[in-house]
């Protein structure tokens, strides 16, 4: 169990949250999801909940382990496999190499003495290794990676060779091995999971919600995926950004939607009600006012006036929305940006080899490929960040190029959100940049508050600002709708919808494809280029 009694969070000098005396609790069996517009604070408290931030006041205690997925992982040893990453959730890795290491020893040593150390260390260690599941729990982690869209060849490489969605699986993985005892069954481990269907295709996430379902633990998801929601959570926390509360449903989505829908209309009515009553109150107390005689009375039915508005539940403010617009593109030559056959390996393992592209003034192209096959690293190796291992970029006339990276890597998350966008934008006047910023809903303490304290949909719209600001013509974008709700998502996609200049995008979001209207689709590994059809918005689910 998950208990937070008198819990604030802040960000800054900002009250993101306030729930006053033991109102969020979780236990085996609730599967809640935590809902909220970007920036209402679910990412924060969800990490203090993990117990990887401190809240600003109040108590959180925990009573079983923690399984906690966030929204841009980070990990520690890039040279570790990505099967040995998965199967350390229990301490496997370490058991089967120090295994393997004994079995080396029995098999080589020439001293009788020195192997029967060997065996006995050996059986030691095979009886920790069975009293974790054994071989049956190997198994179980390479299904769940399988079902994750890890295939073997995958697990087999280090983390570093790996793409930012491969890593994010691996992780994800990790997590759900952890909460699996070996033979399909589930543990009373808490999940904690940040938008766990980010980079997954539509078969994995079908697959996350049957596990998540049957999953005997405590769950609390954070996701803008409303089919996961809707198949998964039992109970929802909505956190208020206006102000700044969490309201306790225990119910369903469905009832949840209606439920909320139902109380705003109650509020609605019954602030309507009572403001007329108070305006009549205060009419009446005018009027006796007037009057010598009546000053005590005309005092009171004032004071019931303001007790009638001061006893009313807050009526829900509409959410500030980003006014998202893509920069007026500087002018350029017919084709700013060419590529001529790029190849990237990582070692012995190459990603893609001999791809080519032109990207003409104001074109529009999807790069198109399975999970891993370069989509990422190509856009990164044309944004000029990474470097081919052969191969080249010629710039044409005028080039100014944009890159939107999906882990947020054009952002430095120890400096300011003023920091970060005076760093994108040298050049432009303070004014200008706070108004943009503005635009963009940061203002007042948060322009004070560090990058990586921002939620991953505050960090995308960071970076999007950081992107307005400057004159590109040619826009590289990597998964731009993550970590965005529903009206953010549709800022976006109308910014697509109307930019003038060329784009270039990799997304998992059919949506996106769709507002771009784009003309080519580029099929890695093979570089293979072709028109675009309605046909390959099937095959951005799949990818």
């Amino acid at each position: 169990m998950i208990t937070a009694t008198d819990l604030e969070v802040r960000a800054g000098v900002r009250t993101l949250l306030s729930a006053p005396g033991p109102a969020l609790r979780v236990q085996s069996g609730d599967r809640i999801g935590l809902v909220g517009r970007n920036g209402a604070g679910k990412t924060t408290t969800l990490r203090i909940l993990a117990g990887e931030g401190e809240p600003y006041a109040g108590k959180i205690v925990r009573s079983t382990e923690i399984g906690y997925l966030p929204q841009d992982p980070r990990e520690g040893d890039l040279d570790v496999l990505g099967r040995d990453r998965v199967l350390s959730a229990r301490g496997l890795d370490t058991l089967i190499r120090d295994m393997e290491k004994q079995q080396a020893l029995m098999a080589e040593v020439a001293d009788d003495g020195e192997r029967e150390k060997a065996i006995r260390r050996y059986g030691r260690l095979e009886e920790r290794f069975s009293a974790l599941g054994g071989y049956v729990a190997e198994s179980e982690a390479s299904r769940i990676c399988h079902s994750l869209g890890l295939p073997d060849r995958v697990l087999g490489q280090a983390l570093r060779t790996l793409s930012g969605g491969q890593r994010r699986r691996i992780e994800l993985a990790r997590i759900l091995f952890s909460a699996s005892d070996g033979s399909g069954g589930r543990s009373d481990r808490i999940l904690l999971l940040d938008e766990p269907t980010n980079h997954l295709d539509a078969d994995s996430i079908t697959w996350l919600r049957g596990f998540l379902q049957s999953h005997d633990g405590g769950l609390i998801v954070i996701s803008h995926d409303v089919e996961l929601l809707e198949a998964v959570v039992n109970k929802v926390w909505f956190l208020d950004a206006v102000r700044g509360e969490a309201d306790v449903y225990n119910m369903g989505w469905k009832k949840y939607l209606d439920a909320r829908a139902t109380d705003e209309q109650r509020r609605v009515r019954e602030r309507a009600n009572a403001e007329k009553k108070a305006s009549a109150l205060k009419a009446q107390a005018a009027k006796l006012g007037a009057k010598a005689t009546k000053a005590t009375a005309a005092q009171n039915m004032a004071k019931r006036a303001d007790r009638l508005l001061a006893e009313l539940d807050d009526v829900r403010v509409a959410d500030r929305v980003a006014r998202i617009k893509f920069p007026e593109p500087a002018p350029c030559g017919k084709t700013p940006l060419m590529a001529e056959n790029l190849t990237k390996l990582y070692g012995s393992l190459e990603i893609f080899t001999g791809v080519n592209l032109a990207i003409d003034r104001g074109s529009r192209v999807v790069i198109l490929g399975l999970n891993g096959a370069g989509k990422t690293t190509l856009l990164r190796l044309l944004a000029g960040v990474e470097q081919p291992t052969a191969g080249g970029l010629v710039a044409g006339h005028g080039l100014q190029v944009g890159y939107f990276a999906q882990e947020h890597d054009t952002l430095d998350d120890h400096a300011t959100v003023w920091e970060n966008i005076r760093h994108a934008a040298p050049d432009a006047g303070e004014q200008d940049l706070r108004g943009l910023l503005g635009a963009f809903m940061f203002s007042g303490p948060q322009l004070d508050q560090p990058a990586g304290t921002l939620s991953g949909g505050e960090k995308t719209r960071l970076a999007l600002a950081g992107l307005v600001s400057s004159a590109a013509n040619v826009l590289l974008l990597d998964e731009p709708t993550n970590n965005l709700d529903p009206i953010s998502r549709e800022q976006v996609l109308d910014a697509l919808r109307t930019y003038a200049g060329a784009v270039v995008l990799v997304t998992h979001d059919p949506g996106a494809a769709e507002a771009l209207s784009p003309e080519r689709v580029i099929l890695l590994p093979d570089g293979t280029e072709d028109h675009w059809s309605a046909e390959y918005l099937e095959l951005i689910q799949l990818a």
